[in-house]
């Protein structure tokens, strides 16, 4: 019996808050080469352009532009102005999602040779995969609300009164939820093949592409799914000047226990990744 009280004991220490704080604090100190590595990754990726890291913000212009006119056109959207706003935030903010988590999955398979031939916390891969993922989507947002501000002025105003509270929760969400999947996909290969189908699949039921009236008695879906939930409160803060406290503060504690459970996780895995690899 005494052996089985120091294995679990042992697994328990990897979740007691002096570990996670130790990881945090480590992942801290390690900030400034992590956003040094990340920002050379950005520069690296448009390397020889002309436009350089503007076209994280005009590929993503240009889709919504042709989005929003196939659509209007297709399902003869009324009015065509509301629906772009409603698509442009709601797209820009979903690819961010979307390519936090789907280059998660094969995080640390890719620094496979560095796990095990350096003894660099790993959590120095998480944080530097989550800074490329903010600068990324900052250099790509910060374009489309400046770009959509013509058509409604208050856009910027709205952000910054009551958007900081839900882009709070995105920025702590696309840091625990991909590090979750990372895990997970180290141990087992096929998540790298499902979550882009798991990701196409939500897509599709959520209402980006369309408006949430649309699903009629069917709303209540979108209430339980916290991909979307992180999505629609930035959405319905900048365009409407509208947040929902309640609802903010509950996803905010989901983000803070998702994040203490992903650290530990982290924690618990460490000694095991290089066997893992």
């Amino acid at each position: 019996m005494h052996w089985i009280f120091t294995i679990v004991k042992d697994k328990m220490n990897h979740f007691l808050p002096k570990s996670i704080f130790y990881s945090l604090k480590h992942g801290w100190k390690l900030r400034r080469v992590c956003f040094y590595t990340s920002t050379a990754r950005t520069r690296e990726r448009f390397v020889r352009t002309k436009l350089g890291s503007f076209w994280i913000g005009l590929s993503n212009l240009i889709s919504i532009s042709l989005l929003s006119l196939v659509y209007t056109t297709v399902f003869k959207i009324e009015n065509m102005k509301n629906y772009t706003l409603y698509l442009g935030i709601g797209i820009v903010i979903w690819n961010a999602l979307s390519t936090s988590i789907s280059s998660a999955s094969n995080l640390l398979i890719q620094n496979e040779q560095k796990i095990k031939n350096t003894n660099i916390h790993p959590i120095f891969y998480s944080v530097e995969e989550w800074l490329f993922q903010i600068q990324s989507f900052f250099q790509s947002f910060s374009l489309i609300i400046i770009t959509l501000s013509i058509l409604k002025l208050m856009l910027i105003p709205n952000l910054i009164i009551f958007g900081i509270l839900p882009l709070l929760n995105f920025i702590i969400f696309i840091y625990w939820f991909p590090l979750l999947v990372c895990l997970i996909g180290v141990k087992f290969r096929d998540i790298y093949q499902l979550v882009p189908i798991m990701l196409q699949l939500i897509f599709l039921l959520s209402p980006i592409l369309y408006m949430k009236e649309n699903l009629g008695n069917l709303e209540w879906i979108i209430n339980l799914n916290p991909i979307y939930l992180i999505l629609d409160h930035i959405r319905d803060a900048i365009l409407f000047g509208e947040i929902k406290i309640e609802s903010i503060l509950i996803i905010f504690l989901f983000n803070i226990c998702g994040l203490y459970i992903s650290i530990g996780s982290l924690n618990k895995s460490r000694k095991f990744l290089p066997f893992l690899l």
